[in-house]
């Protein structure tokens, strides 16, 4: 029984993805030895855990991740600047709360989005409900709204076919 075209492109995609994410683990245990042993069993169950929160439906496009990274890190200096103006002035303008935002993103892609933007300072997710992605965010007078909707267009382009963006 030879395996049809579909599974094996889902195959290839699986071994992809544990590639990149075997990468990153040698990368965050620095090569270490007791790093590397404890990765062939985490390694695994990291893969399989994407491939159930973000099913396998093409390839990622590593040049759009690659792309968005300066992006991303010029909002978080932004951010971060942001946050520590506001944590150092005198009546600290803070007017902190909740949010929720409807999502377009599948499961898996809104756990990416809500961990890409609780690592921007001043946010946090606290999970999804219903196709919404909940929020706690330091000011509510901002246009947070606005901030989810680019970052959910950033995040849904990454995994488009090719010739949509």
């Amino acid at each position: 029984m030879g395996r049809t075209p579909r599974q094996h492109d889902r195959a290839r995609g699986a071994v992809k993805r544990g590639l990149l994410l075997a990468f990153v683990w040698v990368v965050l245990t620095a090569g270490a030895r007791d790093g590397l042993i404890l990765g062939l069993a985490v390694v695994p169950a990291a893969t399989w855990l994407s491939l159930h929160l973000l099913p396998y439906g093409g390839a990622v496009r590593l040049w759009r991740l690659a792309a968005l990274l300066p992006g991303f890190l010029a909002r978080s200096l932004v951010g971060g600047l942001d946050v520590a103006w506001r944590a150092f002035h005198p009546r600290m303008p803070l007017a902190p709360g909740w949010m929720e935002r409807a999502s377009r993103l599948p499961d898996g892609g809104r756990v990416a989005l809500g961990g890409e933007l609780s690592l921007m300072p001043g946010t946090l997710a606290a999970g999804s409900r219903g196709g919404r992605i909940i929020l706690h965010v330091l000011d509510t007078t901002q246009d947070n709204a606005a901030t989810i909707t680019r970052e959910e267009a950033r995040l849904a382009a990454l995994a488009a076919p090719e010739g949509r963006s």
